[in-house]
């Protein structure tokens, strides 16, 4: 039986045919052995077709296709051309050797080719990858590896590629570095409290706070130059006018010792740095708020933005998260007491990271639990939710967040909870309900600027008539000046007929009315009618009354 070889290099497609196979009898060992030699291995392996790539962004989805088990069309056209046909109920005298099985049983559910991948084959298509340059005559040298290259940066880029605004990367190093922080600002607050209170011990049992304790002892300095005119200013960093008293008071009664200049230089500067940092860990707490929920708004605001970023740091990727099954994320963060009640057969812990909750602080000891497995089955819903879907929305996580504190309630009160289908359908209706108004706001802000461009092309007409209608001013002022006269007269007219309708009996009101129809049409018809022709007319109409 031949054997086929399909080799994918970054140039093109190349199909080599091995010979004498049957001699070799499949033994591995006699195939590494010809490897190294090319004179043996050329006797062995020899090219039959190749099919270049036709560029750089074709190589790259041929190489997509390849790694994800999915043969192509130029893949299958090209086995076609080159392989001899398979015909029905008949058993192929040959097979095809690739270096996948999965694309391998791809090309035989679409083309009915054998296909087989096993070490005898995975050799040969390793020597043919050693010795491809030789093999294939036309590829000049250097070709092969600038191709390999491009196409490599190009897959990597490709694979890498992700939307920048929901970067979870940078969420993982923000939690990680916040932590950092609170550990870091603890220490140093403590030394700055320890550093000054040689200097004014009863400052630690007056102020409490790390930050505020810093801005204190950079205003004060010198204790000894504390006094009554410093009040205000007291007032204002401490936020209490008694606290700012009694600092004063403390400061004239203190047992602390005195400092020199430049010590009390090095304190100051110490606490600045203090200030600096916890002003800057500020600063990088909104900055988490704010990538977490364009990154996760679900989860943000179901368990917090600060438990969601330590779960997704913790799993690695929002994805990865999104991969885990709610009993996996109900102990994420508790590995080690997992591992020890499996190791001493205790019993496994409740909780992990999603203790940090104020959902399981609420609930009471004895329905801990309970809600940690509740709560860790929102929290993956919510987590694929914002995953996979397409559009970013707070709608699922406001609607899981009721669904938690429902179950609070239930187990607090005995309050029976909304169904599960019921709360997703609402949030369902409101996301759709906001894409209706998204649209409709787009659509009329598309219609007001057709206004305002139509406006606009009109006034640009305007202005282009206006010259020729100043032209032409003359013969139109001559023409409005008639009609104006015109209209004086059909007035007067108008007036006239309603003062005889007056006088006259209701038995000739009809009669007189359709004659008043008659005249409107004639006068509708008849614009340009002299008015000696209507003179006429009423003298006509005087006379056929008197007589009646």
């Amino acid at each position: 039986m031949a054997l086929y070889l399909l080799y994918e290099s970054a140039s093109g497609y190349s199909l080599f045919l091995a010979h004498g196979i049957d001699q070799i009898g499949q033994n591995t060992e006699a195939v590494r052995s010809s490897i190294s030699d090319i004179n043996r291995f050329g006797k062995v392996v020899q090219l039959t077709a190749f099919d270049p790539f036709e560029s750089a962004l074709d190589a790259l989805n041929q190489c997509n296709s390849v790694s994800e088990g999915v043969m192509t069309d130029e893949l299958r056209k090209f086995l076609e051309k080159n392989l001899p046909t398979v015909k029905e109920g008949k058993k192929p005298k040959f097979s095809l050797g690739v270096s996948e099985p999965k694309i391998g049983s791809h090309i035989f559910e679409e083309t009915k080719i054998p296909c087989q991948s096993n070490e005898f084959v995975l050799e040969l298509i390793r020597g043919v990858r050693l010795h491809f340059t030789t093999l294939l005559k036309s590829l000049k040298p250097g070709d092969l590896e600038k191709a390999q290259l491009g196409l490599g940066h190009s897959y990597s880029r490709a694979k890498v590629k992700f939307n920048v605004n929901r970067v979870d990367n940078m969420v993982i190093q923000a939690i990680f570095l916040l932590d950092t922080l609170d550990k870091d600002i603890n220490s140093f607050s403590m030394r700055v409290r320890e550093w000054y209170s040689w200097h004014f011990p009863e400052l630690v049992k007056i102020v409490n706070d790390n930050y505020l304790y810093a801005k204190v002892s950079k205003y004060i300095q010198d204790k000894s130059t504390l006094s009554e005119d410093n009040l205000s200013d007291l007032t204002d960093l401490v936020g209490d006018e008694d606290k700012a008293k009694e600092i004063i008071e403390a400061a004239k009664a203190s047992m602390g010792q005195d400092l020199s200049p430049l010590d009390l230089m090095n304190v100051q500067q110490f606490a600045q740095k203090v200030m600096d940092l916890a002003e800057y860990r500020k600063r990088l707490y909104d900055y988490l708020v704010s990538k977490m929920n364009d990154i996760a708004p679900n989860l943000a605001s179901l368990i917090g933005e600060v438990v969601g970023a330590r779960l997704i740091s913790h799993a690695g990727s929002l994805t990865n998260l999104a991969k885990c099954p709610s009993s996996t994320l109900q102990i994420l963060g508790a590995e080690k007491a997992l591992f020890r009640a499996l190791k001493t057969r205790g019993n496994t812990p409740k909780y992990g990271l999603i203790f940090h909750s104020s959902f399981i602080g609420r609930a009471s000891a004895r329905n801990k639990g309970r809600m940690a497995r509740y709560l860790a089955n929102k929290c993956s819903i919510a987590s694929r939710i914002d995953c996979f879907a397409d559009s970013s929305t707070t709608a699922f996580g406001e609607k899981l967040r009721e669904q938690v504190e429902e179950r609070l309630d239930f187990y607090d009160k005995g309050v029976a909870p909304r169904k599960n289908i019921d709360v997703m359908k609402s949030a369902i209706e409101s996301t759709q309900s906001k894409d209706t108004e998204m649209e409709t706001e787009e659509a009329s802000g598309k219609k007001s600027k057709k206004k305002k461009s139509k406006s606009v092309d009109n006034g640009d007409a305007m202005a282009v008539d206006e010259p020729a209608a100043t032209a032409n001013g003359d013969a139109a002022e001559g023409k409005s000046e008639k009609k104006k006269k015109k209209k004086d007269k059909r007035k007067l007219d108008q007036e006239d007929e309603t003062m005889e309708d007056a006088n006259n009996g209701h038995a000739e009101e009809d009669g007189t009315a359709k004659k008043k129809k008659k005249k409107s049409k004639q006068e509708n018809g008849d614009d340009l009618q002299a008015p000696s022709d209507v003179k006429k007319k009423k003298k006509k109409k005087s006379k056929s009354e008197d007589s009646d």
